[in-house]
């Protein structure tokens, strides 16, 4: 089942965009309990318009907490839509052509050198020599003795051949007159430009026709790039660089900055709690500044705020990761998409302590057996009283993530935003679906993680299969709310364990088991390329991204993995339920 969209309703094959009011604000809107805009009924171009009007629906709101003075900023600072022009088509055009080569320039940049290639080749061959591809003495060594090698070495053949490919079906797009293979890249420069343009309207398929013809010629350069010729000059004659424009330095609000980035990163899946960690951090440098003109900032501005962070008393880690963070990304965005001219936080760092490590950082094997055998165990205090009584979402979460954690390696909180649909059976086996549908998934992609039998003997499945449909570890009801519940009982495992005193100095409660599982890993000798397709690690290198690691392939890897030697009484659980 996928999961619903955020600010959004549709009833009778109609779609609108819809916002919530917060109760305080609702008199300024005659007691209204929701802001809508009226989409259209055709899904395409209701997809493609919904940002946009939700965008819209937020000013409305901002506005109203201004009114009745809620708003920390001023609502004028959200910008509104405006008409496109010839001009912004000119720009989308060059933009699209020029990041597409220098895409391309850093890609290469990062292909496998014939040097590490050839290293490689001598490693796999030394492997062989040592006896590793015997399968006599490990099941995963033929597997995984040359898959390293075989990756690097095609690396530059795939790439090209998925030029070609790219090239072809927009040459067949062009003549077809089908835009969508361009679609989300004109959504994309529409949003981060706040041009108000309506999905599938002769506006919005002329820019995606140039687009596309400006894609095809960078691509016919980058397959003569492949030849040694490097002349960049466009072909066709729709891309033309921008002459350089003098605009008068009219004030750009900081707030709005933030909202339209965060717009732009849940257009591609990101920051899909809305930016919520990061706007206090945006609000906070507002009220140290004075004013809300992200044009007036300047370096010297983030010193003294970074500055004044820290007298506060705020920990180093929090003010890098966090203030600067946030307020770096966005003036980096708004540099990079001409909103600015410069980028005052380019060189704004602030230094963390080295963290000391005196151990290392996964559990060991008798922590681990400690560890999972308090949470099979778990059985929740009786109480009388039933607002201090421990929900069943949190019973099981402390007894079934750990075991889960230890198993697939995974994100705690990936293992917490768990629901029913995402745990099936196929053949014999059964599999377990990570995926961004049910809260968040670090790199924005869904990956199947077949559970090991330890975990199906114990009961997992037999709970999951008993349990209502929806999330097995929060009771959030809405999609939206999903990452928010998965975040809290995460939270809430990890303290109980720390309360129990199970983890050690030095080690996470919940990554602990990531780091546990990867060292369990390289010890059977399994490749780390298979590793990190289980556990949701992004390559490494640009060959990683080339292949497909199989279900097959995880199999052979997880039940390479041994059982954890638990007391009698846990398995006594598997046998009366759990």
């Amino acid at each position: 089942m996928a999961a619903k969209r955020r600010h959004w309703k549709e009833k009778d094959g109609r779609f609108w965009a819809r916002i919530a009011i917060p109760v305080a604000l609702r008199p300024y809107f005659d007691g209204k309990t929701q802001l809508t805009e009226a989409l259209g009924g055709d899904l395409r171009t209701a997809d493609k318009t919904h940002p946009a009007a939700v965008a819209r629906l937020q000013a409305q709101i901002a506005e109203a907490e201004c009114y009745l003075g809620q708003a920390t900023v001023p609502a004028t600072s959200l910008q509104p839509l405006r008409p496109m022009t010839s001009e912004d088509e000119g720009q989308a055009v060059w933009l699209h052509y020029s990041d597409m080569l220098a895409n391309d320039t850093l890609k290469r940049a990062a292909m496998p050198t014939p040097v590490e290639i050839s290293s490689e080749y001598e490693k796999v061959m030394q492997r062989i020599e040592a006896g590793e591809a015997d399968p006599d003495r490990s099941i995963s060594g033929m597997f995984n003795i040359s898959t390293d090698y075989e990756l690097l070495a095609g690396a530059r053949h795939f790439d090209q051949v998925n030029r070609r490919r790219r090239l072809a079906a927009l040459q067949a797009a062009v003549d077809a007159g089908d835009t969508r293979l361009l679609d989300e890249a004109v959504q994309r420069y529409i949003t981060e430009r706040c041009l108000e343009v309506e999905g599938g309207s002769k506006e919005w398929l002329c820019l995606a026709q140039k687009l596309t013809r400006a894609e095809i010629d960078a691509l016919r350069h980058t397959l003569e790039r492949d030849h040694g010729v490097f002349d960049d000059t466009p072909s066709d004659q729709i891309i033309k660089q921008p002459a350089p424009s003098i605009e008068a330095s009219a004030p750009v609000p900081l707030i709005a900055l933030f909202h339209a980035y965060i717009l732009t990163r849940q257009a591609i899946g990101k920051h899909r709690d809305g930016g919520a960690n990061w706007e206090s951090a945006i609000l906070a440098l507002i009220k140290f500044l004075g004013h809300d003109d992200a044009g007036r900032l300047t370096k010297r501005n983030l010193l003294d705020w970074r500055d004044s962070l820290m007298a506060s008393g705020k920990k180093a880690k929090t003010v890098s990761d966090k203030h600067l963070a946030a307020v770096s990304a966005i003036l980096k965005w708004a540099f990079v998409n001409d909103r600015l001219p410069s980028n005052a936080a380019e060189t704004v760092r602030q230094e963390v302590p080295r963290k000391v490590q005196t151990r290392e950082k996964g559990y060991t094997t008798i922590e681990a057996v400690n560890v999972l055998t308090e949470s099979l165990n778990h059985r929740p205090i009786e109480t009388t009283n039933p607002s201090n009584r421990e929900s069943s979402h949190i019973t099981a979460a402390k007894r079934w993530v750990p075991l889960l954690c230890a198993f697939t390696g995974a994100r705690v909180s990936e293992i917490t935003q768990l629901r029913k649909e995402d745990i099936r059976q196929e053949g014999d086996r059964w599999i377990l679906r990570i995926t961004p549908d049910a809260g968040s998934v670090k790199t924005g992609q869904y990956r199947d993680v077949p559970l090991h039998r330890q975990v199906v003997a114990l009961g997992f499945c037999d709970f999951a299969a008993a349990t209502n449909d929806g999330p097995l570890f929060h009771n959030a009801k809405s999609p939206e709310k999903f990452l928010a519940g998965a975040r809290g009982t995460a939270g809430r495992v990890s303290e109980w364990l720390n309360e129990r005193h199970l983890v050690p100095t030095s080690v996470q409660p919940s990554y602990g088991w990531r780091h546990r599982f990867k060292t369990q890993g390289r010890e059977l000798g399994v490749s780390d390329r298979v590793l990190d397709a289980i556990q949701g690690h992004p390559g490494k290198t640009a060959s990683d991204s080339y292949g497909d690691v199989t279900i097959s392939a995880k199999l052979k890897v997880i039940d390479s993995f041994p059982d954890y030697d638990l007391p009698s009484f846990v398995d006594e659980l598997a046998s009366h339920g759990a």
